[in-house]
C-alpha cells in the first residue's frame, strides 16, 4: 500500500472484545459450630465434640458489652483451648467497638482468623492489614440492616465476609430471609472480581436454612444452637456437608 494511501474504516476500527464469563467461584461447605452455644463450663469439652465429629472450624464469638449488649470470651478463652489441646481452625468474630486495638491479642492466643465489623468507625483496612501481618486470616462483617455495598471496597483485602442473618448478641434469634439478596450481591461481586473470599453466615442457621444460603452461594455455616441441641449431632454434621 502507498504511504499515502488511507486506510479503511474497518482496519481503523478497534479490535472486537470478546466478554469473557466467569465461573462462580464455589467452595466447599464448611460447618463452624459456635462455642457459645455450648457449655460455659466446659469449653474446652465443647470444642472436643465439635473435633471429634470430623468438623475442622470453631465460631468463636467475643462481645464487649458495648457493640452488642451481651459479654462473652477474650482472648484467654482462645489461649485456653489451644492449651487444652485445641487444634480446630478457630474463627473468631470480634464483636467490638474498637476491634483494632485487640486483633494482636486474639491473633498471639491462637486464632486462625479474625473477623470485625464495618459499622464502627476506624481505619478497616489498616485493621485487615494488621490481622494479616501477624500471620492469621481476615474478614468483615456485616449486620442485617448494613448494606452490602459498605465493604464493597474491602473485598479483595479479605479471606472471608460474614453476612449476619440476625442482629448480633445473642442466640436463638430467627432467621432472616431478607439477608439472601446480600448474599447474592456479595457473591456475583466475587465472581466479577474473580476474587476468593469465603462467604459466611451466621444467625438462626438451621436445616431447613442452610440450603436457601447455600443456593445464594454462602459456604461457610454458623451453627451454634442447633448444632449444640441436636438430638443425632453426626447426622446433622453429614446433612452440612451434602449441601
Amino acid at each position: 500500500m502507498s504511504v499515502n494511501a488511507r486506510a479503511s474504516p474497518r482496519s481503523r476500527l478497534a479490535p472486537r472484545l470478546i466478554p469473557v464469563f466467569l465461573p462462580p467461584v464455589t467452595h466447599a461447605p464448611i460447618l463452624a459450630p459456635s462455642l457459645l452455644a455450648g457449655d460455659h463450663a466446659h469449653l474446652a469439652s465443647s470444642a472436643a465434640l465439635v473435633e471429634q465429629l470430623g468438623l475442622s472450624w470453631l465460631h468463636v464469638d467475643i462481645m464487649d458489652g458495648h457493640f452488642v449488649p451481651n459479654l462473652a470470651f477474650g482472648p484467654e478463652t482462645v489461649a485456653s483451648l489451644r492449651r487444652h489441646g485445641c487444634k480446630l481452625f478457630l474463627d473468631t468474630h470480634l464483636m467490638l467497638s474498637e476491634p483494632q486495638h485487640y486483633v494482636e491479642a486474639f491473633a498471639r492466643a491462637g486464632s486462625d482468623q479474625i473477623s470485625i465489623h464495618i459499622e464502627p468507625a476506624y481505619d478497616h483496612a489498616a485493621a485487615l492489614a494488621r490481622i494479616r501481618a501477624l500471620g492469621s486470616k481476615a474478614g468483615l462483617v456485616l449486620n442485617p440492616d448494613t448494606p452490602a455495598s459498605a465493604v464493597e471496597p474491602f473485598l479483595d483485602q479479605v479471606d472471608l465476609i460474614l453476612v449476619m442473618t440476625v442482629q448480633p448478641g445473642f442466640g436463638g434469634q430467627p432467621f432472616r430471609t431478607d439477608m439472601l439478596a446480600k448474599l447474592t450481591q456479595l457473591a456475583t461481586w466475587r465472581s466479577e472480581r474473580n476474587l476468593s473470599f469465603r462467604l459466611e453466615v451466621d444467625g438462626g442457621i438451621d436445616l431447613s436454612n442452610a440450603p436457601l444460603c447455600r443456593a445464594a452461594d454462602a459456604d461457610t455455616f454458623v451453627a451454634g444452637t442447633s448444632f449444640f441441641k441436636a438430638d443425632d449431632k453426626p447426622a446433622f454434621v453429614q446433612a452440612f456437608a451434602r449441601l
